[in-house]
């Protein structure tokens, strides 16, 4: 398999400065494998698009921790109660997007869409210094497209030629996320022969997919493991 890549290999992609895109809600649906390497990669600066940042000292919050990354952009930072802090001590620069404009903006980035109205926000701090228009009796407020340099995805199966399909809730921002970035990384449970996943299943196709690598670490009730302890 072409795309397959181990995690130290792949994950050298991500640059100063490159804004990533990472799955989850929560620390469920998350490429954790691909966020603990990302803790050993030497890299700075980052701005991260994700429902939040992990909790403390699991997920993206380890990366919060390092200091790595400059912004985040999401919706659900209370999460890790962390993040406030930094952004109190000004380590960080906090964008707060409702969730489903979130949702709306990456999937308008992936689809090449260069903005839209909603009425969500209106008349709130989150609307300030932005375009407002009246449509039919009604104010809506005009949102860009979210696109990002790098994506980090999270799905069950991958097959051969890297099609992803995902495991119920843990699917929630992946599929959208893996349109809009330039080079889209799958951490994936499982890797099957072409032809075990029926077509009305994939739902992320393998032209949206540059690499594959499986996931080394689960989440548990009792917290993230490694695969091997779990399977002890």
């Amino acid at each position: 398999m072409k795309k397959y890549r181990k995690p130290s290999e792949i994950i050298s992609k991500i640059k100063d400065g490159d804004t990533l895109m990472v799955g989850g809600f929560g620390l469920v649906g998350a490429p954790l494998t691909l966020i603990d390497e990302l803790t050993r990669h030497k890299v700075k600066d980052l701005t991260v698009i994700s429902n939040n940042l992990g909790e403390p000292g699991r997920g993206l919050g380890i990366l919060l921790r390092q200091g790595k990354i400059k912004k985040a952009i999401g919706s659900y930072f209370t999460s890790n109660r962390e993040v406030g802090d930094a952004y109190n001590e000004g380590k960080i620069d906090i964008q707060l997007m409702p969730q489903g404009t979130m949702s709306e903006s990456i999937r308008a980035g992936g689809a090449g869409i260069g903005g839209y109205y909603t009425k969500t926000s209106v008349g709130t701090e989150l609307a300030k210094g932005k375009e407002i228009r009246e449509i039919n009796g009604a104010l809506y407020v005009f949102e860009l497209p979210l696109r990002a340099n790098v994506a980090l995805v999270k799905a069950a199966k991958a097959d051969d030629l890297g099609n992803l399909i995902y495991y119920k809730t843990a699917r929630n921002f992946n599929p959208i996320m893996a349109t809009a970035a330039d080079y889209v990384i799958a951490e994936v449970d499982e890797i099957v022969e072409l032809g075990e996943l029926s077509p009305e299943e994939i739902v992320t196709p393998h032209l949206y997919v540059d690499a594959v690598v499986t996931s080394e670490l689960i989440l548990t009730r009792e917290g993230v493991v490694s695969r091997h302890e779990f399977n002890k």
